[in-house]
Formats: structure tokens, C-alpha cells, sequence
């Protein structure tokens, strides 16, 4: 009960600070990898349903990746080891079964540090904390896929190349976001590539036009032949006749999203090169040019990343895609 009452409390010291002062409160930068996530339950809880329950939500494969890894990195730790050496983890989510509580679901932000996410689950018995986590499965995943993504938004805005974003808004009427570090590649009167480059790892995001026909120009079967022809042209591999298309193995899956004001289709699967031995994982938001009726802008990021896991690469570039402005917006 004790880290209950202490957890209570900061929930309420933070609540009414952010109503009784106006002023940003300084909290220390969270600590943690990204994609993890601190679960905080007894061995009771975790070993059974509701931790059950919980990576079903959680750990579920990310999806369209080379090799299977969880969607998020799970960490147990019982109550009594839950010392101030974890309260700065970026997401944070405590599970509390006992008999005189209610069952519950909530979240906040910025409790011990920041950008951090706590999320609280309560419940008299296993069985309805099992019902709790099940009744806000899509909740528990958004908020913390959103947490992650905004965390790498910010850093890009706040580390970001300004010259790169007005020369690709300058092209295209709008931009991401691109932090340091990333560099152009390559332009054509349509097409930009954007790139971060290490020894063995390669992030990149292209920005590209292609042609509005009608609705079916942004369905699936439509949608990747355009992105071909686009790739074909811009995108050699490192051999003759070689170039980088989308996998013909795995049908990549298609959604529409939308975030902020901007509605778009999202395209996800894997890319290959075309007579080589390269591939990973891509991710694309296509959305209709608000300066020319005729035209569909597609921003999409792809990783390489051949000795380490794609997990966290293809979110950042996701994150940066997410990031898109159009060119007057860009300060608000």
C-alpha cells in the first residue's frame, strides 16, 4: 500500500501544479531505451492473466519486420524493487492488485521526469484487472506508441537541420523534420533523399510526386506500382541492373490514418534490391497535394540495418514521416 499512497500523491502534486502554476516544471530528462517499457507488478500478477494479458497488448510483433521482435521491450519489477533508481524511465506502467481497490485505468504524464508516460492499472482481483487491461487494450498501445513517437519528434524538431527542411519545403510545399545528422543524397526535379549514414546502418527518407488519377491512384495494388516506378528511377543497388523495389514475397499492408489535421494512407512491408541481396523493412504516408489536384505526395522511410535489430530504426524514421508540416504551418 505503501507505493500506492506515494504514487497517489505524485499524481496529485502533479495535478495541482500544472493547475495552481502556469510555469513549466523542470524535471529531470527520462532514462531508459527506447521501446521500453517498466511493468511494474508482483510475480503473482505478472505470472498469470493479467500479465498475460498485457504482452499479448505489448509484445505483440512489430509488424513487417525481417525477423520477429516485440512491438515493445517488456521489464518486470515487483513493487518492493521499485526504487527511485527506475522513477526516471520514459514509460512506466504499474499494475496494483489488492482487495480494497478500485478497478481502474489511468494515465499521466511527466510524474517523476520528462517526457515520461505512467500508466496506473488497479483492481480488486486478478480477474478484473485481466478485464481492465483487455477494455483499454487499444488506449494502453496508442498512448504509448504516441509517447514514443513525440519523443523523437521533439529531439528532431529541437536538433533539427533547418536548411534541409526549407530546401525539401521549398520542393514539395512541405517537409519533415530532419535532425542533424541526416544529409541530401540525391534530387531530381521530383524526387529527394534524404539520408543517415554509419558503417552499417542506413536510415533514409525519400519525398517524392506521383500522378492523381483517381481514388484508386492510393489503393494498395496502385499505390505500389507507383512506388516502384519511382524507386526503379531514383534508387540503384551497388550492382549493374539492380535497384530497390518492394518485396514481392510479403504484401505490404495498407491503412488510412490520420494525425493532426492531415489524413493520409499508410503503407507499410519490405523492401528489396532487385538482382542483389539487400533488404528492411519501409514505411510510407501518401496524402493528396494541397497545391496541386493532381498530385499525391508520398514521404516514406526505409532502414538497413543488416546486423542489428529493426525495431526501434524504422520507428524513428516513422516518427520523422509523422513530423511532416506543410510550409505554412511551419512554426505553429
Amino acid at each position: 500500500m505503501r507505493v500506492l499512497k506515494l504514487l497517489v500523491l505524485a499524481l496529485v502534486a502533479v495535478f495541482a501544479a500544472s493547475c495552481n502554476d502556469s510555469s513549466e516544471l523542470v524535471k529531470q530528462n527520462v532514462g531508459g531505451k527506447a521501446g521500453e517499457i517498466i511493468i511494474v507488478a508482483n510475480k503473482a500478477e505478472w505470472e498469470s492473466e493479467p500479465g498475460s494479458e498485457l504482452r499479448s497488448i505489448l509484445a505483440t510483433p512489430y509488424p513487417y519486420l525481417p525477423q520477429s521482435e516485440p512491438s515493445y521491450t517488456l521489464i518486470n519489477i515487483p513493487h518492493k524493487s521499485f526504487t527511485s533508481l527506475f522513477e526516471y524511465h520514459r514509460n512506466i506502467l504499474i499494475l496494483k492488485v489488492e482487495p480494497e481497490l478500485k478497478a481502474e485505468f489511468k494515465a499521466v504524464e511527466d510524474v517523476w521526469a520528462a517526457p515520461q508516460t505512467v500508466i496506473m492499472i488497479t483492481a480488486p482481483t486478478k480477474e478484473e484487472a485481466t478485464k481492465v487491461i483487455a477494455d483499454n487494450a487499444e488506449q494502453l498501445f496508442n498512448i504509448i506508441n504516441q509517447a514514443e513517437r513525440n519523443r523523437i519528434m521533439r529531439n528532431s524538431k529541437r536538433y533539427e537541420d533547418v536548411a534541409l527542411r526549407q530546401f525539401v519545403a521549398d520542393k514539395f510545399g512541405g517537409s519533415p523534420y530532419f535532425p542533424k545528422g541526416y544529409s541530401l543524397k540525391k534530387q531530381t526535379d521530383n524526387f529527394v533523399w534524404i539520408s543517415y549514414e554509419t558503417t552499417y546502418i542506413n536510415l533514409g527518407i525519400f519525398v517524392y510526386r506521383i500522378p492523381y488519377k483517381d481514388e484508386t491512384s492510393v489503393q494498395l495494388e496502385q499505390l505500389m506500382a507507383a512506388t516502384n516506378d519511382i524507386m526503379q528511377e531514383n534508387v540503384p543497388g551497388m550492382v549493374d541492373n539492380s535497384y530497390m523495389t518492394i518485396s514481392s514475397e510479403i504484401l505490404p499492408g495498407l491503412g488510412v490514418m490520420k494525425y493532426k489535421n492531415r489524413n493520409f494512407v499508410e503503407m507499410r512491408g519490405l523492401w528489396e534490391v532487385k538482382n542483389d541481396f539487400m533488404g528492411g523493412p519501409f514505411v510510407i504516408h501518401a496524402f493528396y497535394d494541397k497545391n496541386d489536384p493532381k498530385s499525391i505526395i508520398v514521404v516514406e522511410g526505409f532502414v538497413y540495418a543488416p546486423r542489428y535489430d529493426k525495431r526501434d530504426y524504422i520507428r524513428q524514421v516513422e516518427s520523422i514521416l509523422y513530423s511532416f508540416d506543410w510550409k505554412e504551418d511551419f512554426g505553429k
